[in-house]
């Protein structure tokens, strides 16, 4: 029984009922002055490596690699001597609904023949929400005060804004990475993004959405601060038939942020359909 079930059942004036309410009093006061998670302290960065969404178990599970068409990253292809492939999406996730399955299918038929498989990273697109999670190779930032927190991704400085202890507007505008209203309950960072477009992906595997799309996440520092692990639960009613989940770990790594244009160039080789301008701006 806790102790303010404990405390209801007592009469008031008794000693234990006192003592009782000195305790409760002295461990809100210690939740409320326990000191926020640091993300961000000696020049600390993020990096995640695998650029996947693992599986929360007993919820429906996130957009996974399809088994018949194994992935080979350039990593396990330089070990390997084995050809580098893309992601194609295991579209049997029953959670996917008929529109989205049909989309996506086209797309993996595209990149199995031949296609170039996209990623908001090699297009210098926004990544949106939850596709920023899964940013990979490059490191990425915090930002921490007491009404804001900023995530500022190295690979080409793309930043997030999670404003603190505010309520979401009335009206949003639909936009790339949304409107994230955040705060902080114990060591963990719970952030809430809606008024997102649907021009970005959910993934690395391209998994569509609608405006519809509501994404919590949860950010908490593991392994004595040397991990950090995201839960997100992703729910767009349009798009799947429950919420989903996933989880994203990111290990530690001590260095300044580093300026990085995200820009190929070798088009001759491959052209990733990034954005050029074909006349000056004035």
């Amino acid at each position: 029984m806790s102790r303010c079930s404990l405390l209801a059942k007592l009469p008031a004036g008794t000693p234990l009922a006192g003592i009782l309410y000195l305790a409760l009093i002295a461990e809100v006061t210690a939740q409320q002055s326990k000191p926020v998670p640091d993300f961000s302290s000696n020049l600390v960065g993020w990096v995640t490596a695998t650029g996947e969404f693992s599986a929360v178990p007993g919820e429906p599970r996130p957009t996974v690699n399809d088994p018949a068409h194994p992935r080979i990253s350039n990593r396990e292809a330089a070990r390997t001597h084995k050809q580098p492939t893309y992601r194609i999406a295991d579209l049997t996730n029953p959670n996917l609904k008929p529109w989205v399955v049909e989309q996506m299918k086209k797309d993996n038929a595209e990149v199995l023949a031949g296609k170039i498989a996209f990623t908001a990273r090699s297009h210098c697109a926004p990544a949106g929400v939850p596709g920023f999670l899964v940013y990979p190779l490059s490191a990425f930032f915090f930002v921490q005060t007491s009404k804001e927190v900023v995530m500022i991704f190295s690979g080409d400085q793309q930043v997030r804004h999670i404003y603190l202890n505010v309520p979401h507007s009335e009206h949003l505008k639909p936009s790339w990475y949304g409107e994230s209203i955040g705060h902080y309950e114990g060591d963990t960072l719970v952030v809430d993004t809606i008024g997102l477009n649907d021009k970005t992906f959910l993934d690395n595997y391209r998994t569509p959405h609608t405006e519809k799309l509501h994404v919590i996440e949860r950010w908490k520092l593991i392994d004595d601060g040397y991990s950090l692990e995201v839960n997100v639960r992703v729910e767009d009613s349009d798009a799947f038939y429950r919420p989903w989940s996933g989880v994203v770990r990111y290990f530690l790594i001590r260095q300044e942020i580093q300026e990085e244009t995200c820009a190929e160039g070798n088009r001759q080789l491959f052209d990733y359909g990034i954005p050029a301008a074909e006349k000056p701006d004035f």
